[in-house]
C-alpha cells in the first residue's frame, strides 16, 4: 500500500511535468499548458461560474446515486432471495443492462420534455441494473447457516438485516457504490450536454463550440477532484470501518 501511494506522487509530478513539455513544444491552444489550463480555473473560481455549476451537477449526480442505489439493492435483493422473480425480472435486467444510456436519455426528452425529472430519472434507468446486478450475487452468497441461526434465536427481520445480511452484503453494495459514482457522474455530464442549461456537462458543450480546451480541462479536472476526494474521505473509511468491524465479528464468533 505504502509503495502504491508513492508511486501516486512520484507519477502525478511527472505526468504534469510531461504535459508541460508537450504543450510548450507544439504551442497551439487545442493543448493548453498546466499553467493555462490552472489559470483558466482560478478565473471560472473567483467568478463564480465553476462552483455554481459544479453544484448543480453535484446535486443531480447525489440525487441520481440515492435513487439508483436504493431501488437496484432493494431489486437485487428480492431477485436474489426469490427464484421466482429472478426468473421474470431477468429478462428485464438484461434488456436495460444492454440498452445505450443515449437512447434512455433522448426517449426521456423526447417523453417529458427537457426537465429536471427526466435528466435524473434517464440516469437512475442507467444505473439500476449495474446495482442490481451486483447485489443480486451477494444475496445468493448469503450463509444459509446464518440464516438458520437467525431463525433459531427468533431474529427479528431488522436483526436479521442488520446481523447477517448487511455484513455479507457490504463488499457488493461497496463495488455497486464505486460503480455507481464512476458511471453516474458521466451519465449526468451526457445528460447536461443534450439538454440542460446549467451544469459541468453544459459548460462542457460550451468550451466545446469554441475549441476552448483550456475551459474543458478546467472543468473535467475540478469535478474529477470532488469525486475522488468522496473516494478518500467517504468511502475509503468507510469500507475501512465495516471491514474492522466484521473481522471483529469473526473473532468473536
Amino acid at each position: 500500500m505504502n509503495g502504491s501511494r508513492w508511486a501516486c506522487w512520484i507519477a502525478l509530478p511527472c505526468a504534469v511535468a510531461l504535459w508541460t513539455l508537450i504543450a510548450l513544444g507544439v504551442q497551439t491552444p487545442l493543448l493548453p499548458s498546466p499553467a493555462a489550463v490552472l489559470d483558466t480555473f482560478w478565473q471560472a473560481t473567483q467568478s463564480g461560474e465553476l462552483p455554481e455549476h459544479l453544484l448543480v451537477t453535484l446535486r443531480r449526480v447525489l440525487f441520481a446515486f440515492v435513487l439508483a442505489m436504493a431501488l437496484g439493492t432493494l431489486l437485487g435483493v428480492w431477485m436474489g432471495r426469490s427464484r421466482l422473480a429472478n426468473a421474470v425480472l431477468d429478462p428485464l435486467l438484461v434488456l436495460f443492462l444492454n440498452l445505450p444510456a443515449l437512447v434512455t436519455i433522448i426517449l426521456l426528452y423526447v417523453w417529458f420534455g427537457l426537465v429536471e425529472a427526466a435528466a435524473v430519472l434517464a440516469v437512475v434507468i442507467n444505473k439500476v441494473p449495474n446495482v442490481a446486478v451486483t447485489v443480486r450475487e451477494g444475496a445468493r452468497s448469503i450463509d444459509p447457516k446464518l440464516e438458520q441461526m437467525a431463525l433459531v434465536y427468533r431474529f427479528t427481520r431488522w436483526q436479521r438485516i442488520r446481523h447477517v445480511w448487511l455484513p455479507q452484503l457490504f463488499p457488493y453494495l461497496m463495488a455497486a457504490t464505486r460503480g455507481g459514482l464512476a458511471l453516474i457522474w458521466k451519465i449526468v455530464l451526457v445528460v447536461e450536454l443534450l439538454g440542460r442549461s446549467d451544469g459541468i456537462g453544459f459548460q462542457l458543450h460550451m468550451a466545446f463550440q469554441v475549441f476552448d480546451v483550456a475551459s474543458i480541462l478546467a472543468y473535467s479536472l475540478a469535478f474529477i477532484a470532488v469525486v475522488q476526494l468522496i473516494e478518500l474521505a467517504l468511502l475509503q473509511p468507510l469500507e475501512r470501518r465495516a471491514s474492522s468491524w466484521r473481522e471483529a465479528g469473526v473473532r468473536h464468533a
